[in-house]
């Protein structure tokens, strides 16, 4: 009995392997596509809720791949539907599409030109947080599977999301909005994926970590009111200014003195402060506008109600009144730690053992989190940074310097191909 057994192993290691280097043949054949159309993206990218033109360059190649595609989800997403050959459970892949009002400086042949309205200002529009090479790369890993569908065991679902970065105001979208309207049925998603390119980190190399890996976001709104008086009287009246000073730094001792820090990080920033209209007139109203992050959520509702308290305290002491609107924001972006440890090969397999690394939570804030409220999801960061350029060097997300090494966008095709095919093959039914 040992030799058809042993037969038939060595049998399903030749068809494994010859079908490993049919997919990596794919995903070099399409790296060069995924290439050309990361730069066509970046040339004409679009502000959150108005991406009108990039949905139809998305939905035009994924029907050309002969997936089933939806449009107009949460105003502008696309999700193309590829059912493989075989039964098995459904994976979801996910890519954000907007861009951001930022005015590009990157000395790059394919620099964005494109202008528009942002808040009643004239302003650049550019791709300065990699969301252009995210679309590339779920395009590229559509074209690999939909050339393997009679090897799928399952259904895979495309998603291709607008207003990650927050939509107008008035307006509702991004991926709570495509979650409202059920993106994640019809058929029923047993698993989600998602990645992030990476400006500081190495080219080649993927980051992880499993529970909460970004934060909550909630925005804030104070509104101090004071009594308006003469700059050369003070005493005449009641200074808004100086009050929202004291409330600022009220705010701060939050975290640094009332936050277990050592438990999870916490941030309290204020964005935006205005009041007054003249140098020599205190004015009668303050406003303040800030964001707060944290990473666990006792300690979220612990922040929100000592800034509730504190806030109007600090005010009454000075003889003003002081208001206070926390609205909620982003959830913790939280990888279910069970699929994250099942996966991590998969990613390890990618880009080598070497190459993916342990993370602590960072501070920045994804709508991924949505998706994962409904579903195990797993979010990881690849690398873009060129290796001839330091950390400290590279320029940041959301700025004009903003510059990606495209030659690590192959990494992020084999990873989600990985994901894909692994996780159908463990949980086909």
């Amino acid at each position: 009995m040992k030799k058809p057994i042993v037969l038939f192993l060595v049998l399903t290691s030749i068809i494994a392997q010859a079908q490993s280097k049919k997919i990596e043949t794919f995903i070099d054949d399409v790296e060069s596509k995924v290439i050309e159309w990361r730069r066509d993206f970046h040339q004409t990218p679009e502000l959150s809720n108005r991406e009108f033109k990039t949905a139809e360059k998305i939905a035009k190649h994924l029907k050309s791949l002969g997936l089933e595609v939806q449009t107009g989800i949460a105003h502008t997403g696309v999700v193309g539907v590829l059912k493989g050959d075989k039964p098995g459970p459904v994976v979801a892949l996910r890519a954000d599409i907007d861009g951001l009002p930022v005015s590009e400086r990157t000395p790059v042949p394919f620099a964005s030109k494109v202008t528009s309205l942002y808040n009643g200002i004239e302003t650049g529009v550019m791709h300065a947080c990699g969301h252009d090479t995210h679309i590339a790369i779920l395009l590229g890993t559509a074209e690999v599977l939909s050339k393997i569908k009679k090897d799928i065991k399952g259904t895979v679902k495309f998603i291709f999301q607008p207003a990650e970065e927050g939509t107008p105001p008035g307006e509702n979208g991004g991926a709570k909005m495509m979650v409202e309207e059920g993106v994640l049925k019809n058929p029923d998603v047993d698993a989600i994926f998602g990645l992030h390119i990476a400006a500081g980190t190495d080219v080649g190399v993927i980051n992880y970590k499993p529970g909460g890996i970004m934060a909550a976001a909630q925005r804030f709104v104070i509104k101090v009111k004071g009594k308006q008086t003469h700059g050369s009287r003070p005493w005449g009246g009641i200074d808004p200014v100086v009050v929202s000073a004291q409330i600022i730094n009220g705010l701060q001792t939050i975290v640094s003195r009332d936050t277990e820090l050592t438990k999870e990080a916490a941030v309290i920033s204020i964005g935006l402060i205005r009041g007054g209209v003249r140098n020599n007139i205190i004015p009668e109203e303050v406003e303040m506008i800030g964001t707060i992050r944290t990473l666990d959520y006792d300690m979220q509702k612990k922040l929100n109600k000592e800034m509730k308290r504190r806030v109007p305290a600090i005010a009454e002491a000075y003889g003003a009144i002081a208001e206070i609107g926390i609205e909620g924001g982003y959830p913790i972006t939280y990888n279910d730690v069970n699929l994250t440890n099942e996966m991590l090969p998969s990613l390890q397999k990618a880009a080598g053992k070497n190459n993916v690394k342990l993370i602590n939570a960072i501070t920045g804030a994804e709508d991924f989190s949505y998706f994962q409220e409904k579903v195990p999801g797993f979010y990881f960061f690849l690398g873009g940074k060129p290796l001839d350029v330091k950390s400290e060097d590279a320029a940041s997300h959301h700025t004009p310097d903003f510059y990606i090494d495209e030659s690590g966008l192959k990494l992020g095709v084999q990873s989600f191909v990985n994901l894909t095919l692994d996780y159908m093959n463990s949980h086909s039914r």
